[in-house]
């Protein structure tokens, strides 16, 4: 509410009409008073009052005001001779829904896969049985991701009991502690939950406990929907059966079908000349030449996008996206890799994608590249030519390094012996593989010359393991990740931020072949990074589709 203005003149009361009357704006010079008005005449009733004004030097002493404490006592109308003000309640953010909020019950699962999962239900309520907190407590030891995510999610629910005003019995506030996209409470379980009709179900087992608890709740809010969250199939699948809703944990996927994942490349309409040959302006620097376009096509393409038009009898067109710029977009050429003279390491590419791939692997403004696709495709072949070139030949980069996630498809072998080095050695099959590959392509340096050259490249790779990157950051590095599609969202993140200045990073993986638990096509870290970096003007991803392995591959790849 402004405030009054002052007195117009000193030792004067007040009126009652003063405070509707606007304030007055403040003037340049900060918190100086006005000079004072004209004199106007004073009321009969009116009495001293407190000066509202601090003096200044060009004020006069009236005469009669005392100059010690002792000041007349201040007049203040009644309360109900005062001038009421409405005050407009702040208004409050809308509710998501329509109708009362839901009342999740979550698994001891969903807490162990996402600690911030606390915070992901938005304006609904979360409801905790006293068995979650019980596996919880078992699960906390170890050094295992499941552990690490057992005591985050105790810290997260000591801290929102820790808030002040915090009463176990109304629930916590979700967003007393930052997290001010959860509007809802969270409860526990505070005493023994018994539901009216039995579930015939053994209560010895905690998901039967869990689904007690479900029901009870279940029976004590008829107008309120509870709905079980667990990442559990065959706990959702007995829950259905007993009548119960259900639903997995979404959040913690990226896309819900792995047919929706950016490609990296789209297909240009047969008629795109046609309609876009009118006002399209092309232009030609260097080896590349460049068109301005117009049209409908625009708003659908991205950054570093390879968009291509192949029609049976005239030239095709090969391009990449390079700028969007309001409603026009603008295509570059591409350096065809396929052409004998512009093979990389003595490797040139065998299809379309391939090319698309070599194009991001070879582009110092590239930082972040991504490839996926099925066995056979060329992705470690391809990574590996074009890092040897831009270390050995090109003096871009100092090495490579190259890791891996260690996840075996079969029966873990046990411990490893040796250095760090020597343990990744078994684990890095491909690369030893691709690197023979490459050490027969130059045919004429002789026996001699192949053995010195293995040996050079060797010294400039360098093999490390994933459990040892954290805090490290990486200078004129060409890192290659290999088997990408087993590393989660938090692993991923940890390995894309040790990038430092100079730094090429680039992902590989078959999203077909996941080994690691809990992981699906959606939920993948590689997922996760083709959906977060696509559009960026310095990364790029495509997918490889041809197999170049050799046809028992090709054929397996489909048959099988």
């Amino acid at each position: 509410m402004p405030l009054p203005p002052a007195p117009t003149k000193r030792a004067a009361l007040l009126t009652p009409d003063a405070y509707e009357a606007p304030a007055r704006a403040a003037d340049k010079n900060g918190r100086k008073i006005r000079t004072a008005r004209e004199a106007e005449p004073q009321s009969p009733t009116t009495t001293a009052e407190l000066d509202f004004a601090p003096p200044s030097a060009s004020d006069e002493l009236l005469p009669g005001l005392p100059l010690d404490d002792t000041l007349p006592p201040l007049q203040v109308p009644p309360a109900h001779e005062r001038p009421q003000r409405s005050v407009k309640p702040a208004p409050r953010r809308a509710r998501r829904t329509d109708g009362p909020s839901k009342l999740f019950v979550l698994d001891t699962n969903v807490l162990m896969h996402d600690p911030m999962c606390l915070f992901r239900f938005e304006e609904h309520d979360i409801f905790l049985p006293m068995i979650v907190l019980e596996e919880l407590d078992s699960h906390k030891k170890g050094m295992t991701e499941v552990a690490r995510n057992a005591r985050q999610t105790s810290r997260m629910l000591d801290a929102l009991a820790g808030t002040s005003g915090a009463d176990i019995s109304s629930g916590f506030k979700l967003n007393s502690t930052g997290n001010h996209d959860a509007s809802g409470r969270l409860f526990f379980q505070t005493q023994q939950l018994q539901a009216s009709a039995q579930l015939n179900l053994p209560q010895g087992k905690a998901d039967n406990q869990i689904l007690g608890v479900v029901q009870a709740l279940r029976e004590q809010q008829p107008a309120r929907e509870v709905v079980l969250v667990s990442k559990d199939i065959n706990m959702r699948v007995k829950a259905r059966a007993l009548g119960l809703a259900t639903d997995d944990y979404q959040n913690d996927k990226t896309l819900d079908d792995g047919d929706l994942l950016y490609a990296g490349a789209l297909a240009l309409p047969a008629d795109f000349w046609a309609r876009h040959g009118k006002t399209v302006e092309s232009w030609q620097s260097g080896h590349h030449t460049f068109y301005r376009i117009s049209g409908p096509l625009v708003p659908s393409l991205l950054i570093n996008q390879f968009v291509y038009l192949e029609t049976p009898g005239e030239p095709s067109l090969h391009a990449r996206v390079t700028e969007i710029s309001g409603k026009t977009a603008v295509l570059k050429t591409l350096k065809d890799y396929g052409h004998l003279k512009n093979a990389v390491w003595g490797v040139t590419a065998r299809n379309r994608e391939q090319n698309f791939a070599l194009n991001l692997l070879m582009d110092p403004e590239i930082d972040f590249v991504t490839l996926t696709g099925t066995a056979g495709t060329g992705k470690t072949l391809l990574a590996l030519a074009a890092g040897l070139t831009q270390v050995l030949d090109d003096r871009r980069y100092t090495e490579i390094i190259m890791t891996r996630a260690t996840v075996s498809v079969g029966e873990d072998i046990g411990f490893l012996p040796g250095t760090e080095e020597e343990k990744m050695g078994p684990w890095m099959g491909a690369l030893d593989d691709n690197l023979e590959f490459l050490g027969k392509t130059d045919t004429g340096a002789g026996e001699w010359g192949r053995a010195a050259t293995s040996e050079l490249i060797r010294s400039r790779i360098k093999i490390k393991s994933m459990n040892f990157m954290r805090g490290r950051t990486f200078l004129s590095k060409y890192v290659i990740i290999d088997e990408a599609q087993n590393l989660t969202p938090k692993q991923m993140k940890t390995l894309v931020t040790r990038a430092g200045p100079g730094t090429k990073i680039i992902c590989m993986g078959n999203l077909a072949q996941i080994d690691t638990p809990y992981l699906t096509e959606g939920s993948s870290g590689l997922t996760f990074a083709v959906d977060r970096f696509k559009g960026w003007p310095h990364s790029g991803h495509i997918t490889l589709a041809r197999g170049e392995r050799s046809r028992l591959a090709d054929f397996a790849s489909e048959a099988l």
